[in-house]
């Protein structure tokens, strides 16, 4: 099956048809905003003005029916009333697409949208009539005549359509109601234009993608409910899209579209072969019957008492018939579950003796039933449910037979004060009676569509009910109280129907249910399941896993596939209480990517089968399929038999929250009987801030002065603390990224609405954190004591470092990790996760387990300070490498940089394999103390050890930018760590202007330097750098070398200097050959790495996982054509930076290109060699366009220079950078042009 041409289809159909109906509501006066009035009447027709402003003459048929739709139009609105005619006509088409492709068409087999002839475009109807038997009146036959006369093909396919359509409502009403409304004016189908809906699904969809004889490479069924499924799946694309993007409550209107997921049919296999197929095989046992279902789970070896018990309850089943089993999906969709049904209900029906035919016709009237919220998808279902039955009755569709299948329907509508005329020949009883549930039941279905199924009416005497509607005493009371009394009969029968359902009870319940957090639903919704369902009312799958056990008999079967929560998660834990009173038989547990439309994991879902009955001892047979990562690998898993377990579900109580843990081993219950890690410590939500865009900052944002650990002790200067907020798979150390605002000790933040702290009695105590979102294994940091963990990053806060640290190599062994996942095999790990994890940590082992805790901390610290991103970094690796390998570099005067790079690779890998190894020894620890050799192993995988090897490409990029680092001051070669980060230049650097020079802090009195050379000023005097800072904060990047601080000089100096001037070339070589950009010399390659990717590379490093990009350097760039660039730091910036930016380096680069260019074109006139000419030509072109780029950046520098504008470093760098951005150039005769002063991030 094609999905994408399905897709596609669906998608495009659903437009095309909403842009049709709106043009012939235009073409009757109807538009968005107005609905015309008549402008003439007369006795049998009326004349409007269309929406382009011609007339239209309409008949009094055709009156009748513009009233209706302006009357819907006015209660519902215009795009509602579209969706749905538009919706209506697309169920209709591909309806009749499916019956032709099958012959089944009515009352005549001929095809109405194709031919059967291959490669004949003219459907067959339009070919054979008016010979067609249809019974075409003498009017309709002229009329077919006279269009195909003067070739008016497509009215008279219209007519032919309308006019199937209305001789298939004789046999399917629920599918095809009559037309003779407004959705027949709003009509237009052509089979002629290839861009029309009808050749859209005859050319866009395989012919065998709808027939029900087609099979796929499995030997399964690969037409009919899969190609309705999929179909009302992806025609809800755009609407679920809509939805989802706003960011307001999801209306009762739009929840079919936003909960729609159609079923693998796998799944839907194994739920009802395992409730419908399992009640009637263990009444009545034959295994040849069981044999054909592939996907049923035979039960496990159970205790004598339990089988015993089980014995009784299967008697009972013995004695039902098949037309006893009632089934009933109340979230039906497009009918999959219903349709599989129907297909083992006929065997079961076979089994017993019944003809196919007979069983068709009892199966839709006994056993099947279905409810949605959504009419589109009961329309579907009813077809889908009456095309299985044609399947085995080819006159099913004659017998006049309806499928229990509906819509939920509201009672808001009802006059209700004509109920007083219903129930003639009652008695006064029973009409007082009916009257009375007929109010109830009216009173429950108020609104009904805001809930669906889930409301829970009461089983009314329905026969009565039936009976008060059948008379009415109108007669000698004709009035305006008895107006439309027909209709409202019709309605209230529909409404018996649909009560009639909701109340009875299933001996079996099949679905899937919609996954919608009830917070995004209307306020309705939410109110009325905290109040009917508190315990499920989280989820609206979890409300439905209630619901449905409401609907069953006792000993039913309930079969469902939700989202897995429900397992695990504390918000569920009632639930899962309230569940043990029924039996889980199996479960399916498939994690993520189970729907093969639904990639990540967010989505994660478990299929299951429960009992209405408490079977104490009951063993549960389970399949784990979550080690696959594609819906087709789960299924081959499941039919394997792998990953099989059996589990009593009584075990599951015994652990903390009765998670339904069905894989762990006797063993491992037992270490839940001893300490928690919350005997250790407390583990907490962090900080919610109530607006992390004010109050958290990355730490490299700021002016370095105003940060700090937490401290009792701490001034009231003191602006930003250290705050932990998650952040990537990382163990033992690292991830400290983020600063919170603390100025005046919080005070801000404490008393700013929305914020909250968990944290307060423990702000100076030591802590571990995690990250409480991860898709795979948890990972653990110790941070010890003066931080802050925002929400997103909770912590374990201990009395004592020791706890902390032994808590931290608990938590980070695979003990541990085994256990949580268990425990809650979801994305979210909360503190009430961790606290329940049992933690032995024997007093005898302590010791040892702190020195591997210790060492893993130091090896992940020097790992995380490695690297600039962190506020401990000190010196960049390839540079600090070299005090520490004296032996292996012996000549410091003249270093090769491969030599500096081997080094530190070898010191990677230590580092890496010393980790491992100490990771594998507290594995093997803890695997001992809790007795787990037999279902877990020490080794640790490498993608799972948290500290970086060496990669030549990414280090030698990190070497770039601690030069640039040095260029401006924030690092220097003669201290380590972090010089200047928010201080004036003047605080610590200086030029000498004068022979003698250095008062004060600046060195002894008197001092005396050379003049011109740079200084840095420490608390023993003043001393000469060896590489200078630049003074102007300015580092031009051009494609030519047209200033003396050129950054590719600049760098190639800065080489120099640490490596040598000997080795300068090789090192140039090997820098040019790991960074692997376009150009014929090592500078060349390296100009060119400035020029293209060292911005975006700087962008990459100083970003932040859910922050996004925080760059501190900023890129001056007039454009693509590399006209000019140039690099600050943001936290050298002042008001005149912008225009230092303009006046000393764009204009001396603009004349720096016309004389560049001027060069060129003395070449192109003087020059003999056509290649030297080609050359300058080429160049000629380059600068003019670069010319032309700088002119219109001129423009808009200038407008920022002029205002001056200042940049407070506590506001971030999104707020100052956006400062730069979208400045306006005006263009004579054009639309203002939009220009960014800096490249976008």
């Amino acid at each position: 099956m094609n999905k994408n041409a399905i897709k596609k289809f669906a998608i495009d159909a659903r437009n095309k048809l909403i842009a049709s109906v709106t043009d012939k509501a235009g073409m009757l006066g109807i538009t968005q905003d107005n609905c015309s009035e008549a402008i003439t009447k007369g006795a049998d027709f009326e004349v409007y003005k269309t929406a382009a402003g011609t007339e239209v003459t309409l008949n009094k048929k055709q009156c009748e029916q513009r009233r209706k739709l302006v009357d819907q139009i006015h209660a519902r609105g215009f795009e509602a009333v579209v969706e749905e005619v538009a919706y209506t006509w697309f169920n209709r088409i591909c309806a009749i697409r499916f019956m032709e492709v099958n012959d089944y068409m009515y009352p005549v087999r001929v095809r109405v949208l194709s031919s059967e002839k291959e490669g004949k475009n003219e459907p067959d109807v339009v070919t054979m009539a008016p010979d067609i038997d249809w019974n075409f009146t003498d009017k309709e036959k002229e009329e077919i005549i006279d269009a195909k006369m003067n070739n008016r093909l497509d009215d008279l396919f219209r007519m032919l359509f309308i006019k199937q359509c209305n001789l298939l409502h004789e046999v399917l009403p629920g599918l095809f109601e009559e037309t003779e409304d407004y959705t027949e004016m709003l009509l237009n189908i052509s089979f002629t234009n290839e861009d029309d809906v009808i050749r859209m699904l005859v050319d866009g969809i395989d012919e065998k993608d709808f027939n029900i004889a087609t099979v796929d490479e499995d030997g399964k069924a690969a037409g009919q409910v899969e190609i309705i499924g999929w179909l009302y799946q992806y025609y809800n694309t755009e609407p679920k899209n809509k939805a989802f993007a706003k960011k307001t409550k999801i209306t009762k209107e739009e929840v079919p579209a936003v909960t729609q997921l159609f079923t693998p049919d796998w799944i839907v296999r194994y739920m009802v072969e395992n409730s419908l197929g399992r009640m009637w095989v263990e009444g009545h046992p034959d295994d040849e019957l069981k044999s054909k279902w592939k996907y049923y789970l035979d039960e496990a070896e159970q205790e004598e008492a339990v089988q015993q018990e089980l014995d009784k309850i299967r008697s009972e089943y013995a004695t039902l018939k098949p037309e006893d089993i009632k089934l009933i999906d109340p979230c039906m969709g497009s009918g999959h579950i219903l349709v599989y049904a129907f297909d083992v209900f006929m065997q079961i029906y076979e089994n017993a003796g019944w003809s196919q035919r007979d069983a068709a016709q009892s199966i839709i009237q006994n056993n099947i039933y279905g409810l949605d919220i959504d009419d589109r998808a009961a329309q579907l279902s009813y077809f889908a449910v009456l095309m299985k039955a044609r399947q085995y009755d080819r006159r099913i569709l004659t017998r006049g037979i309806e499928p229990n299948v509906y819509a939920v329907q509201e009672s808001n509508g009802i006059n209700r004060g004509q109920l007083k005329y219903f129930g003639a020949g009652l008695t006064d009883v029973e009409k007082n009676a009916a009257v009375s549930q007929m109010e109830g039941l009216l009173n429950t279905l108020n609104d009904a569509k805001e809930y669906g199924s889930l409301l829970n009416v009461e089983d009314y005497d329905w026969k009565l009910l039936e009976k008060f509607i059948e008379n009415t005493d109108t007669e000698s009371q004709i009035s305006f109280d008895t107006y439309g009394m027909d209709e409202t009969a019709e309605q209230l029968k529909r409404l018996i129907r649909i009560g009639n359902v909701m109340a009875q009870k299933y001996e079996i319940v099949a679905t899937n249910p919609p996954y919608a957090g009830t917070s995004n639903l209307s306020a309705k919704m939410n109110n009325f399941v905290k109040k009917n369902y508190p315990d499920s009312k989280a989820d609206l799958f979890a409300v439905f896993i209630e619901r449905c056990g409401e609907m069953l008999k006792k000993n039913g079967y309930q079969a469902m596939i939700t989202m897995h929560s429900w397992m695990f998660l504390s918000s569920f834990e009632k639930l899962r209480i309230k569940l043990q009173q029924e039996t889980i038989v199996n479960m399916t547990h498939l994690g993520a990517r189970a729907f093969e439309e639904i990639g990540g994991e967010v989505v994660q879902t478990v299929s299951f089968v429960m009992s209405k009955r408490r079977e104490y001892r009951y063993n549960g047979v389970y399949c784990r399929l979550l080690e696959p990562t594609t819906q087709k690998g789960k299924e081959e898993m499941f039919l394997k038999g792998e990953n099989q377990y059996e589990a009593i579900q009584d075990n599951f109580g015994k652990i903390p929250g009765s998670p339904v843990a069905y894989w762990i081993s006797d063993n491992f219950v037992k270490c839940f009987r001893e300490k928690k890690v919350s005997d250790y410590g407390s583990p907490l939500e962090g900080i919610k801030t109530g607006n992390n865009d004010r109050f958290l900052r990355v730490w490299y944002e700021v002016d370095k002065t105003g940060v700090s650990l937490l401290d009792e002790k701490n001034s009231d200067e003191v602006k930003w603390i250290f705050t932990t907020k998650g952040g990537r798979f990382r163990k033992w150390y690292g991830n400290i990224e983020y600063v919170m605002y603390w100025k005046n000790n919080g005070k801000d933040i404490i008393n700013f609405g929305g914020s909250s702290f968990y944290q307060r009695n423990n702000y100076y105590k030591s802590a571990t954190t995690w990250t409480y979102l991860t898709s795979g294994k948890i990972s653990f940091r110790f941070l010890g004591k003066g931080y802050f963990y925002n929400n997103k990053g909770p912590a374990v806060f201990c009395d004592s470092e020791l706890e902390s640290r032994l808590l931290t190599g608990f938590l980070n062994s695979n003990v541990a990790d085994y256990i949580q996942h268990f425990l809650n095999p979801t994305l979210t790990v909360l503190p009430g996760n961790i606290r329940n994890i049992p933690c032995i940590l024997p007093d005898k082992f302590k010791l040892t387990i702190k020195e591997i805790v210790d060492a893993c901390i130091d090896i992940s610290r020097k790992d995380w300070d490695s690297f600039e991103t962190s506020w401990d970094f000190k010196r960049h690796p390839l540079i600090s490498v070299i005090s520490h390998n004296r032996g292996f570099i012996d000549n410091t005067t003249d270093i090769d940089l491969v030599e500096c790079y081997t080094c530190w690779k070898n010191e990677c890998n230590e580092r890496f394999n010393q980790l491992k190894a100490n990771e594998e020894k507290l594995n093997r620890i803890f695997i001992d103390i809790y007795g787990l050799q037999d279902e877990l192993t020490p080794d640790v995988e490498d993608k799972d050890v948290t500290v970086r090897k060496a990669d030549l490409q990414r280090d030698i990029k990190s070497l770039i930018s601690y030069a640039v680092g040095c260029m401006f001051g924030r690092y220097s070669l003669d201290e380590e760590g972090l010089v200047l980060a928010g201080q004036p230049f003047e605080a610590h650097f200086f030029e000498a202007s004068a022979p003698v020079c250095g008062t004060g802090f600046a060195g002894a009195l008197g001092a005396s330097v050379p003049i011109g050379e740079f200084y840095y000023k420490t608390d023993e005097g003043v001393k000469k750098c060896t590489y200078n800072p630049d003074k102007d904060n300015i580092i031009p990047i051009c494609d030519e070398e047209y200033f003396s601080d050129d950054i590719v000089s600049r760098f190639c100096e800065w080489v120099k200097i640490v490596y040598g001037e000997k080795s300068l070339e090789t090192n140039l070589d090997f820098i040019a050959k790991a960074l692997g950009n376009k150009g014929n010399t090592s500078r060349e390659v390296i100009r060119n790495y400035f020029l293209n990717d060292f911005f975006k590379d700087h962008c990459n490093t100083y970003s932040v996982t859910g922050s996004g990009k925080r760059p501190i350097y900023w890129l001056f760039d007039s454009g693509k054509q590399n006209g000019f660039k140039a690099l600050i730091y943001m936290h050298r910036y002042d008001a005149d930076t912008v225009g230092r930016v303009r006046t000393d380096y764009l204009h001396k680069a603009q004349k720096y290109v016309e004389t560049a260019m001027q060069s060129a074109q003395y070449t192109i006139d003087n020059a003999t060699s056509a290649s030297e000419k080609s050359k300058a030509t080429k160049a000629v072109t380059k600068y003019t366009k670069q010319l032309a780029e700088m002119k219109i950046y001129d423009e808009a520098i200038a407008h920022v220079a002029n205002q001056r504008i200042e940049i407070d470093l506590d506001d971030g760098v999104k707020v100052n950078y956006a400062k730069f951005q979208g400045v306006e150039v005006a263009q004579e005769g054009k639309k203002a042009l939009k220009v960014d002063l800096l490249a976008k991030i």
